[in-house]
């Protein structure tokens, strides 16, 4: 039997793909992706004769590296009815998502030692429709759990430095905060951080704040600089209200402050820190010079930030609610600019659905969480071809840069000897997004209604075609010791 991992052994390959606009490490271009076994074995051109036991022609379909999705939480075990393995992976190989890595919150227990993470892992097993990692929590009191969960393939650890909405996974003080860079900085992991500081969150709006002016943190860029682009069709403008006034509770400051104190714990242990869901693009001036003096850090932001706005919030939406906020239309183009100059490294999910009881009543009280692990690249992509992007920026954000971020070189990209991740993606097809519709456990999204560009059409995971109605063949992924 031929080893499938052997790339040099086959003589007819087991599957080729054409694509006139294939996405590949140098651009994109014309080329023919041949498999074998479940990896990439050799990359030729589009009307080279490339022997295989089948050939598909996608014509002028995007042929890209599958999206690599850093930051999913699936809530399994313990809070499955808010998202289970089995429907986030089938809703991630829909969106063209072929690896996961998974948050240690809000499952029960959460993933803050070894017998946590085998409780992961035994949950998610025969439930995986993609590759799926799992990242390991630090919180107040696992200390000395981290290098076990290190040594047992975690990809790195996730903490807060806010109450994090769930009582059992506490947020680290200053000094928590120090000592778990000191202990990712000894063991040559990464931190990730949910940067906001409690003294700038407020259970209710200062007054001075009411008025929305928090919608746009950086005075110095007018609304008329603002891109004058509707961001999705069917999502329209709101009067200032409610959501103002949840937007007053999270201001810019807290993000701004936190990745300070974040950054100075970095300088001074030496660790590798990430700061997640970057929404206030005032703390880019603060990321970039840190990066200047050598410290380690790098950060996403999400879809929702990039093409949602609070100016477009409707009044009581609260599947738009999430944390830290959607800010305003002068805050997310600076967060474009930020992405487009490097100063944000990648764009992933923040998947983080509920039940549908917990999304109800006002933005005080509604769960904090956006579930999108499904239109991330159509989003994307809407918003992208219209700024003169092309498909391969999407995979440099999307598939190769969190890829990179958790050292998973096989993935995220069409090269040889990499994993055969692939996605067929229509760049012109117009749809209308109808939650119902989508493969996450619950018909929640702030995208209902929205009119997107781009739709994926096949999803390949190692070389085969996802059937979300057959059975799974995700596997559960394990870091790599670099």
């Amino acid at each position: 039997m031929t080893d499938p991992y052997d790339i040099a052994a086959p003589v007819i390959y087991d599957l080729v793909l054409r694509s006139r606009r294939t996405v590949l490490p140098d651009g994109e271009r014309p080329a023919a992706v041949a498999v074998a076994g479940e990896r990439i074995a050799v990359i030729g051109g589009y009307d080279e004769p490339i022997p295989a036991h089948r050939t598909e022609d996608l014509g002028d379909l995007v042929l890209m590296p599958g999206l690599v999705d850093t930051h999913v939480h699936v809530n399994e075990p313990g809070r499955t009815e808010w998202e289970g393995f089995a429907t986030a992976t089938r809703a991630a190989a829909a969106g063209g998502v072929t690896t996961i890595v998974d948050m240690p919150l809000n499952s029960l227990p959460p993933t803050v030692d070894t017998a946590a993470l085998a409780a992961k892992r035994a949950a998610a097993e025969d439930q995986l429709w993609v590759d799926t990692g799992f990242w390991g929590g630090a919180v107040p009191g696992n200390d000395p759990d981290r290098k076990a969960l290190h040594d047992a393939g975690v990809f790195g650890f996730k903490c807060f430095t806010a109450p994090s909405g769930v009582d059992e996974f506490p947020p680290l003080d200053a000094a928590g905060l120090h000592r778990a860079c000191a202990t990712v900085a000894a063991l040559g992991a990464l931190l990730l951080v949910h940067a906001e500081d409690p003294a700038h969150l407020h259970d209710t709006p200062p007054t001075a704040q009411i008025d929305g002016s928090q919608a746009s943190p950086r005075a110095h860029i007018e609304d008329s600089q603002a891109s004058p682009r509707a961001h999705i069709d069917g999502l329209q403008a709101s009067p200032k209200g409610d959501f103002d006034r949840f937007l007053a509770t999270r201001p810019p400051e807290a993000e701004t402050s936190a990745i300070r104190e974040v950054i100075a714990a970095a300088r001074a242990t030496g660790a590798r820190v990430h700061i997640l869901h970057l929404a206030a693009a005032e703390a880019l001036a603060d990321i970039a010079a840190a990066r200047r003096d050598g410290v380690r850090i790098t950060a996403e932001t999400c879809p929702h930030y990039l093409t949602l706005a609070a100016e477009r919030v409707p009044a009581g939406a609260t599947a738009f609610k999430c944390c830290p906020p959607i800010r305003g239309e002068a805050n997310r183009e600076a967060l474009w600019e930020g992405l487009l100059n490097g100063r944000i490294d990648i764009v992933v999910s923040d998947h983080s659905p509920s039940p549908p009881g917990m999304k109800t009543g006002d933005f005080a009280t509604a769960w904090g969480g956006i579930a999108s692990l499904q239109l991330g690249l159509p989003v994307m992509w809407t918003e992208a071809h219209g700024r003169g992007l092309a498909p391969a920026d999407l995979a440099r954000w999307m598939s190769t840069g969190p890829a990179d971020l958790v050292g998973l070189e096989r993935k995220g990209r069409i090269q040889t000897g990499a994993d055969a991740d692939l996605v067929a993606f229509d760049p012109e097809h117009a749809w209308t997004v109808r939650a119902a519709d989508l493969l996450h456990r619950h018909p929640v999204t702030p995208y209902d209604g929205a009119t997107l560009t781009g739709k994926v059409v096949s999803t390949w995971l190692r070389g085969a075609p996802v059937d979300t109605e057959a059975a799974p063949r995700g596997r559960r992924l394990r870091r790599s010791p670099r």
